[in-house]
This record gives structure tokens, sequence and C-alpha cells, in this order.
């Protein structure tokens, strides 16, 4: 695979199978560069492309307050 920006759902997921691939890479070797330079890229297109929002407070409140709750 030739590293290139990700700019569709199919370069992402086209980069994931080549991460999934390289991921017990042998640190400091060539293809523990690639990865590197892979999950950066996929880092930056998913930041654009699927945030994570932060939640809603009174939402995360009930939710902990639910599993207190349930501990019990």
């Amino acid at each position: 695979m030739e590293i290139k920006p990700i700019k569709t759902e199919e370069d992402h997921a086209t980069a994931l199978a080549e991460v999934e691939r390289l991921w017990e890479a042998e640190p400091g070797s060539e293809e523990s560069d690639r990865l590197e330079v892979l999950t950066t890229l996929i880092e930056a297109y998913e930041e654009k492309n699927h945030p994570i929002l932060p939640p809603d407070p009174v939402e995360t409140i009930l939710f902990r307050m639910g599993q207190s709750s349930q501990a019990r």
C-alpha cells in the first residue's frame, strides 16, 4: 500500500487494514515507521470526519447515578 492522505471511507478502511497487518512490527524497523505514519493519518482523518464530542454534563451525571444505584 502506498502511503497517501486519507480522504474517503475506502481510504480509511484500507489504512486500517494496513495498520492491522503492521501491528506487531519490530520497533525501529521500516514497518514500524510506516505504522506510525499511518496511525497519524488515521487519527487526523477520524478527528475531522468522526469527532467524539464531549458528553452532555447532565446526561453524564444521570448515567453515573444509574450506575451507583445498580451497584447496591
